[in-house]
């Protein structure tokens, strides 16, 4: 049996797994508000839930860090230029450059938040499968008028769908071009060029096939959403999510 994809969805009994799509789709909302205005005591705070609600889903944190490392360095990058271009009190000078006390607070605070982001993310992704979400998406959008709800939950469907493929493909392109000696290349940005390109077409290459396939099956918007019902499960954890975000956001203002 293949190993299921990291950033996908993982079958599993955990409390996230048998919540109703709707209310993850509402609480991951609230989580990432709450994050986006989160100071670094209740990034802690939201931090260790999510590790938490991890554990107790069983995922597997080291290999996530492993497909995150670029986003890692993203990270970084983003922390380093906060931390060169804050004014402040300098704590070290690098080429000229000095990285001050509040330009690294400014950017740790700034990667920690997009950090939970992608972690929240990681759970409802790990917990959801494609179809609940775009049922989800479906309802939720039902109300809003001139909103095609059964287009918006297909494309949301297909996206996450489509994140553990690309990078299994962006893996495959990566060792292919390693057995052809890319890496011997000094030039680090001809590197990523090089992957880049080969990536991005094999991606354009394999987005034909769910087309095709969904034409031959003669797929159609009018289709019947699946069933959905609330549980006292799911107003608790909604009612627990809102509780703790609505005090980090009164606390923030």
């Amino acid at each position: 049996m293949a190993e299921p994809a990291t950033l996908g969805f993982r079958p599993g009994r955990s409390v996230p797994h048998r919540l109703d799509a709707r209310f993850k789709l509402v609480s991951l909302a609230m989580v990432n508000l709450a994050l986006l205005r989160a100071d670094f005591p209740a990034l802690a705070g939201l931090t260790a839930l999510l590790l938490a609600a991890i554990v107790h889903m069983g995922l597997p944190l080291r290999a996530f860090a492993r497909e995150t490392r670029y986003f890692a360095l993203l990270l970084l990058l983003v922390l380093v230029v906060r931390a060169v271009s804050t004014p402040g009190q300098a704590l070290v000078f690098v080429a000229g450059v000095a990285l001050t006390r509040e330009g690294l607070a400014a950017g740790g605070l700034i990667c920690w938040r997009l950090a939970g982001i992608v972690l929240a993310g990681f759970i409802f992704i790990a917990a959801t499968r494609p179809a609940e979400v775009r049922g989800a998406v479906i309802w939720l959008l039902a109300p809003i008028p001139w909103v095609p709800e059964q287009r918006a939950g297909t494309m949301l469907s297909l996206l996450v769908r489509f994140i553990p493929l690309i990078l299994e493909q962006a893996r495959e392109t990566r060792d292919a071009q390693r057995a052809r000696c890319v890496e011997c290349r000094k030039n680090p940005a001809a590197r990523l060029s090089v992957l880049a390109v080969a990536l991005l077409r094999h991606i354009l290459e394999d987005a034909d096939r769910p087309v095709v396939a969904m034409e031959a099956r003669c797929y159609t918007e009018a289709r019947t959403a699946p069933e959905t019902r609330a549980t006292r499960l799911d107003w608790t954890a909604l009612f627990g999510t809102a509780a703790v975000c609505g005090f980090i956001l009164i606390r923030s203002w």
